[in-house]
């Protein structure tokens, strides 16, 4: 007979697969509802409600068929609901990895939101639906926003100073309001870091439409000179640091450094003596190899995952009624950007954990996954898919430093993924190439434990060099890499670690 804690654990898999079945059935639910409306069909069939939920009681097990109908009577009242609100979205030409809809859901609950991907010829079909009612509005992203300022029928006069918009909305009267709140965003990320350009020179890389939306911004905050560097452009990336060697603030435009090129950097920042601050719109992954190698000059840094938020914000507010500029930042209260923009950050940021070998990382790590519903990547277990053998093996046959350079490859391809839980290797922090790795898109976790707690059995570098010499060749990488330290003792079992373990966990996070 299973105990109780196994019982609890049988639940607990349930719910998972329960939530995640929820979440895909009101995904769909929404995309059914936005083809209604562009086909002018009514939101609710009763005749057919009935009829599925006859044929899931047919479906279901004995223990379950007497709940279905009480069951699916509220599930379909739920997506009903869904369907009946005003849509709005994202719309852009490919754009799977958008966080806006994970935004959105946060602000408020009194739209739905979706994204909506086309090509470019769809586009005048698109605002002609918009215009008979299908969607309220929608944010825009590149490519679009040139198409956007064009099509729409008046323009906030943000929007109209820099000719792009990245936020439409279809008023009752039939015309189109376009909006730019890039401005906005932009502005909050600098000053929420910390960042004043008063008086300061300014270099932008890239001269797209995020550029013209971050020199409004620049202009309205009283910045310096602003130059802007281009791989074509009479500022380049040959002469910038000659022609622009005095710049006190750095703000990357271009999507180098973007997802999943994460080690890419634009430009070199050694090379600006008189730099004080560098900013980055690029928003995935949270710290980009600009922002990581500007934290090590010691400058003031500006992720764009606060500008993302700030302008969805505002975008909101205009979905919600705002009619210009001063209303839509009127609505907007900083504190809950603050808030949002902090719970994305942790939906996002792997939780990545180190440490000594044997100290039961992986354990905790596959625990802790399973209780915060992440996927889990154990980098020995990938490694061994990856190249056939096993870490283990690859040392007896080929040498550590073979198995260090094709851990770093393996590595790299995990540590960019985000909301992961990833337990590493024990000898990861040895090599400086996986420093940006683990801190680009993870809270790092060192898993301290005592020596003489540690498992040794089958681990040919240990065996070889001793725990105390690794220990103390590692220590510091260990202490300088981790966001938090867990300090667990040596417990009397395993169960007893994977609890104490986690328990510090939760008590020093909000994940």
């Amino acid at each position: 007979m299973k105990t109780l804690d196994e019982l609890r654990r049988d639940i607990d898999a349930a719910d998972k697969d329960l939530i995640d079945a929820f979440a895909r059935r009101l995904k769909t639910a929404k995309a059914i509802g936005e083809l209604k409306k562009i086909e002018g069909k009514p939101v609710f069939d009763e005749a057919r409600e009935a009829a599925k939920i006859g044929s899931l009681k047919s479906l279901a097990a004995f223990e379950a068929r007497p709940y279905v109908d009480r069951l699916y009577k509220e599930v379909m009242g739920i997506a009903k609901d869904l369907e009946s609100k005003p849509l709005f979205g994202v719309l852009g030409k490919s754009i799977p990895h958008t966080y806006s809809p994970q935004i959105h859901s946060l602000i408020t609950d009194e739209y739905a939101y979706t994204v909506i991907e086309r090509d470019e010829d769809e586009l005048d079909e698109l605002w002609s639906q918009g215009k008979r009612g299908v969607y309220g509005g929608f944010n825009v992203t590149i490519p679009y926003k040139r198409n956007a300022c064009a099509l729409c029928d008046e323009l906030t006069e943000g929007a109209a100073n820099i000719k792009a918009v990245n936020t439409v909305v279809f008023k009752e009267n039939g015309r189109t309001l376009g909006a730019n709140t890039d401005v906005y965003g932009f502005e909050y990320m600098l000053k929420s870091s910390g960042i004043d350009p008063n008086g300061k020179a300014v270099l932008i890389l890239g001269t797209g439409g995020a550029s013209a939306a971050v020199k409004e911004a620049l202009t309205r905050l009283k910045s310096g000179s602003i130059r802007f560097v281009s791989r074509s452009g009479d500022i380049n990336y040959g002469n910038v640091y000659d022609a622009c060697a005095d710049a006190n603030i750095i703000v990357n435009c271009t999507p180098v450094g973007m997802y999943p090129e994460v080690t890419d950097s634009p430009i070199d920042l050694t090379r600006f003596t008189n730099l004080e601050a560098v900013a980055d719109i690029v928003y995935n992954p949270s710290c980009t190899r600009l922002l990581y190698d500007a934290e090590k000059l010691g400058l003031k840094t500006a992720g764009g995952l606060k500008m993302l938020v700030a302008q969805a914000f505002k975008a909101s507010a205009f979905f919600l009624g705002a009619a210009n500029d001063e209303e839509a930042e009127a609505r907007v209260n900083e504190s809950d950007i603050k808030r949002v923009t902090g719970i994305l950050e942790n939906r996002m940021k792997n939780i990545t954990v180190i440490g000594m070998p044997g100290s039961g990382k992986t354990e905790f790590a596959k625990e802790l996954a399973l209780r915060l519903g992440r996927e889990f990547i154990d980098l020995d277990d990938e490694y061994t898919k990856d190249y056939g053998v096993t870490p283990a093996q690859t040392i007896e046959n080929e040498g550590e430093e073979t198995f260090r350079k094709n851990e770093s490859l393996t590595a790299l391809k995990h540590l960019i993924k985000s909301g992961c839980v990833i337990s590493c290797g024990g000898g990861i922090v040895t090599k400086q190439q996986n420093a940006f790795p683990l801190k680009c898109n993870s809270r790092v976790i060192y898993n301290e434990r005592p020596l003489e707690a540690l498992a040794l059995g089958g681990r040919p570098i240990s065996a070889a060099k001793g725990t105390a010499a690794i220990y103390e060749e590692r220590k510091d990488a260990y202490e300088s890499l981790a966001d938090m330290k867990i300090s667990v003792g040596a417990k009397q079992t395993p169960e007893e670690y994977i609890e104490e373990a986690v328990r510090i966990y939760h008590e020093n996070t909000c994940s």
